[in-house]
């Protein structure tokens, strides 16, 4: 006899997984090896990969209506033509992709420039060279916080909705 002991939130939690093969993640990286080398690693979470190599294309990417929005993006910080700091700023200024988590994949590792990633909204850091188990947990959770987010809207959107519809308006 086979018994299983499982808890209702370790059964509910299983049974609405993430499908990640839904999600899209942007990879801006002005180096090639260090694109191909996420996309390889991110191959087994079944996303959608899309790439920028530099920060004006990646900003082009993003604001063209053709491609969809990105629920991740990876960022590299030392990019010609605009940084990652300033790529990160914009998008975070900006009320139509503030929600997009940023993880910037950077071989900056002092104080100052961990400082300044912060100071330019970004949502994690991972460092070069990138192992592939943190880089997938990482995205993984950014990529469950961004979900999480997207049903708290709803769910305050759909709140709000019942509450306009009452006849006695309380």
């Amino acid at each position: 006899m086979n018994i299983k002991n499982e808890s209702p939130s370790s059964t509910a939690s299983t049974s609405e997984a993430m499908d990640l093969s839904r999600c899209s993640i942007l990879i801006v990286d002005d180096n090639p090896q260090n694109v191909e080398l996420m996309q390889i690693y991110l191959e087994e979470l079944q996303c959608q990969t899309y790439v920028a190599y530099d920060g004006v294309e990646a900003m082009a990417w993003i604001e063209q209506a053709d491609n969809p929005m990105p629920d991740l993006i990876l960022l590299d910080v030392m990019m010609p033509r605009m940084s990652g700091f300033e790529v990160c700023r914009k998008l975070k200024e900006d009320p139509t992709t503030r929600a997009i988590p940023i993880m910037m994949v950077t071989a900056l590792n002092e104080l100052g420039d961990i400082e300044r990633g912060v100071e330019s909204g970004t949502d994690d850091f991972v460092t070069k060279p990138v192992n592939r188990l943190e880089l997938l947990t990482r995205v993984k959770s950014l990529l469950r916080v961004r979900h999480l987010k997207r049903e708290l809207d709803r769910t305050m959107a759909y709140i709000q909705d019942i509450e306009q519809r009452r006849p006695d308006g309380s």
